[in-house]
């Protein structure tokens, strides 16, 4: 089965990233080379994709409200927590993707199962 894990709310915990020292960015770096590798031993878990996204302010949502279109500048929704990035993975089961979530640095994570729709 496919799962989404988003990566959010980053900076409660260390503050924004590039606020850190080169060196504590470094070592949160290390967390993600450390879970992908940690994803490349297990058996059945493979890393379908990844990425790091762009801050808050550079977001641009689309809504749809009774047929039409608006189109704002900024997060889709207010909060605090900011949306740093996702993985995408392919894992045996929940418990293999909540354990490997463990490495990754201090965020609020949200796993999702990837529907099969079609």
């Amino acid at each position: 089965m496919k799962y989404f894990i988003l990566l959010a709310g980053h900076d409660a915990e260390t503050g924004p990233f590039d606020e850190l020292t080169p060196e504590q960015q470094q070592a949160e770096m290390g967390k993600h080379e450390a879970f992908g590798g940690a994803c490349e031993e297990r058996d059945g878990v493979e890393m379908v994709g990844g990425e790091a996204l762009g801050d808050g302010s550079m977001a641009t949502t689309l809504r749809t409200r009774d047929g039409k279109f608006t189109i704002t500048d900024g997060p889709f929704a207010e909060a605090a927590e900011q949306i740093g990035g996702f993985y995408m993975l392919e894992a045996p089961d929940l418990d293999t993707v909540v354990d490997l979530c463990r490495i990754l640095p201090a965020y609020d994570i949200d796993i999702r199962p990837v529907l099969d729709v079609g």
